[in-house]
């Protein structure tokens, strides 16, 4: 995990050098094995960013919608992370329908809240995407909540997403007025 943790940061630091301003790591074992994140997890990923000159992004993977179509109720490994060097992470919550206040473990970070069901091809109206993004701030103030589908589209037709992620914002416009 750590000579692998290494070989991202050379990566990190190259495109940080070449003008980008953030990077999303994706993760996508601490979810699939939390006992095995609880030794080493949080020690690879701070590696990984270290000396990071601009965000940093951490997406704990829930696995692939499209894949994988029982999610557990919440993440084993989350908390945890909020020790992390990640500016923000990245949270999966519209397919697994999960309770919000799973954020306040994580009271240092930004949070992207999934609010697209990549799964479904049915495309979620502005009211439904309002609803999640009320949902989340009941529990996370506006200036720490980044709004954002699951995952990957990559299984979605490129209309059915660009539609997803249209409503995304419009939901968003309704939320903020």
């Amino acid at each position: 995990a750590m000579a692998y943790a290494e070989a991202v940061n050379e990566e990190l630091k190259a495109l940080f050098a070449a003008g980008i301003d953030i990077i999303q790591l994706d993760e996508p074992y601490v979810q699939a094995r939390p006992e095995a994140a609880s030794q080493y997890a949080v020690e690879a990923i701070n590696r990984a960013l270290q000396g990071a000159t601009g965000s940093t992004v951490l997406h704990v993977c829930f696995g692939y919608g499209k894949h994988v179509a029982d999610k557990p109720a919440g993440y084993a490994f989350l908390d945890e992370l909020d020790a992390s060097a990640a500016d923000e992470i990245s949270i999966e919550c519209a397919q697994p329908k999960l309770k919000l206040d799973l954020v306040q473990g994580l009271p240092s970070k930004r949070v992207h809240v999934g609010v697209i069901d990549l799964r479904d091809e049915t495309v979620e109206t502005p009211e439904i995407v309002a609803d999640r993004i009320q949902a989340a701030l009941a529990y996370l103030p506006a200036e720490r909540l980044v709004v954002a589908p699951d995952c990957g589209m990559k299984y979605l037709s490129r209309e059915t997403a660009f539609r997803k992620l249209s409503n995304m914002v419009a939901g968003r416009n309704l939320v903020i007025g």
